[in-house]
């Protein structure tokens, strides 16, 4: 049997996007992108405001960060995990398999979740459309300048594979911080909701209470 690789890598990150992640984040609040589950998340930072080692980004807002090693791996924020997110995508005005890492423009990352979303899309967008322009053909080529130089003659392939990962599994830690925020108590009362609906569900799954 012919595969035609290049349709295969596009449909597990497009069906993916499409049917499980990206319906999982509409009605994304402000108050849940900044939420912190424990003290100490990393998170967005207005510039010059963050307690974290190092600060990335070019607007109003920053992204906590440390060089590595730097200890233990904080907990972060819905904000943090869909700036990384936008930052693995890439900008989308830049070709993202053209000229070197080192070219590509840093990010201003919003301040709101709303703005959040719409970077993320766009990003999302323009990857898809760059690997399905690669062709199978083009999954063979060198990373080089693309990527570290540890990296650099490694196939594209892996690196559309490393940011597919990235997506999936960061994308799974926004639903799950989703869900803590909906069944968070607030002042020792509950807010789970009552009646196993996904009406009023920003993650769209049905809520029942626990059973104990």
């Amino acid at each position: 049997m012919d595969v035609d690789w290049n349709a295969e890598l596009v449909d597990q990150l497009e069906w993916h996007w499409q049917h499980q992640l990206r319906p999982r984040l509409d009605g994304l609040t402000d108050d849940e992108y900044y939420w912190q589950p424990v003290a100490g998340c990393w998170t967005l930072s207005r510039r010059g405001q963050s307690s974290a080692p190092m600060s990335i980004g070019v607007g109003d807002f920053t992204l906590d960060y440390a060089e590595q090693p730097h200890g233990r791996e904080p907990v972060t924020t819905i904000a943090w995990r869909l700036a990384h997110m936008i930052a693995v995508f890439g900008p989308p005005s830049v070709p993202h398999f053209e000229g070197t890492r080192l070219e590509h423009p840093r990010v201003a990352y919003s301040g709101t979740a709303d703005g959040a979303l719409r970077q993320l899309d766009d990003g999302y967008e323009a990857w898809i459309r760059d690997v399905r322009g690669l062709g199978s053909a083009g999954l063979a080529v060198r990373q080089g300048a693309l990527s570290p130089p540890e990296y650099a003659d490694a196939p594209l392939a892996k690196l559309i594979m490393h940011v597919h990962r990235e997506a999936i599994h960061h994308g799974a830690e926004v639903s799950l911080l989703r869900d803590l925020y909906l069944w968070k108590t607030d002042r020792g009362i509950s807010r789970a909701p009552v009646q196993p609906s996904t009406a009023n569900s920003p993650t769209g799954l049905a809520s029942t209470p626990d059973a104990t």
